[in-house]
């Protein structure tokens, strides 16, 4: 694994890579509220393994990327979509497969219609285009993040504490909660995170609804995966992007919520490398 930094109009990313440089590249979008730590290492090399050159970031106001006075994020959606192309640029990488969770598969679809050049696939995960008929998440997650006001983040074992609370309330019933690993996968974020408390800073972020009612224009090869006990953002939502975007191919995962769980990454490798495979010549 080796690390890089992007400048992109003031906002520095910080990024890591696996793999061969040679081989397809594949960037890794994270959802929101949420460093890279959550595209766990053994998956990356696990995607790399597949011949794949595996890129993974810290979206703004997360890791160790630029992170901004909570409350006030200096940035658009269209930003962070144009991040990703930035992360291309300084790696030299033409054009990547692009890989995103929830908040990343939105800029995925977002980048798909605003740099279309640059991308040979998307793969959607856990993710919506937001129609408006579309049902909302479930009330004990809504009750959960409105709670989030409360907590003390200077207190690092607190915000711990909430994002394991908060894996169990996302996770499906087909996998057993892995608490050793969710702990330690928290433990890393807090501590590696300049300002844990920006990462708020998600969910003020505007910009981009004009892509979003455009995802029947997406004419990029386009996988969608996504579970069907997803509290954050239920099953129909992913039906609905692979029935509106043009040839996409679904991937239903029986059980799974808003998750990527080790005992999925069998299914969820094999897919991107099956789908990635449409156009690594």
């Amino acid at each position: 694994m080796t690390q890089k930094l992007i400048t992109n109009d003031g906002a520095v990313i910080y990024t890591e890579s696996f793999g061969n440089p040679a081989h397809p590249a594949v960037l890794l979008i994270m959802g929101a509220q949420s460093s890279l730590v959550w595209w766990q290492e053994a998956f990356c090399h696990y995607l790399a393994d597949e011949g794949r050159f595996v890129i993974r970031y810290d979206n703004r106001d997360t890791g160790l990327s630029t992170t901004y006075e909570p409350g006030q994020p200096g940035y658009t959606f269209e930003d962070m979509a144009d991040d990703a192309i930035h992360i291309l640029d300084g790696y030299g990488i033409e054009q990547a497969h692009i890989v995103g969770m929830s908040m990343g598969g939105m800029l995925a679809q977002m980048i798909a219609l605003r740099h279309k050049s640059r991308v040979r696939t998307i793969t959607l995960l856990a993710t919506s285009n937001f129609a408006a008929h579309l049902p909302p998440m479930e009330e004990k997650i809504m009750d959960y993040f409105s709670n989030a006001g409360q907590l003390d983040w200077t207190d690092t074992q607190a915000v711990i504490n909430f994002n394991i609370d908060k894996s169990k309330l996302l996770s499906g019933s087909k996998n057993p909660f892995d608490l050793p690993r969710i702990s330690q996968l928290a433990e890393e974020e807090a501590r590696r995170s300049s300002r844990m408390e920006s990462i708020n800073n998600h969910v003020l972020v505007s910009g981009g609804e004009h892509y979003l009612t455009r995802t029947s224009e997406i004419d990029i090869p386009a996988l969608v995966i996504h579970g069907t006990e997803d509290p954050i953002i239920p099953y129909p939502h992913g039906q609905h992007l692979a029935d509106t975007i043009p040839g996409a191919t679904l991937v239903t995962l029986e059980g799974s919520g808003h998750e990527l769980h080790h005992h999925d990454w069998d299914a969820i490798i094999g897919a991107i490398r099956a789908h990635t495979s449409i156009r690594c010549s």
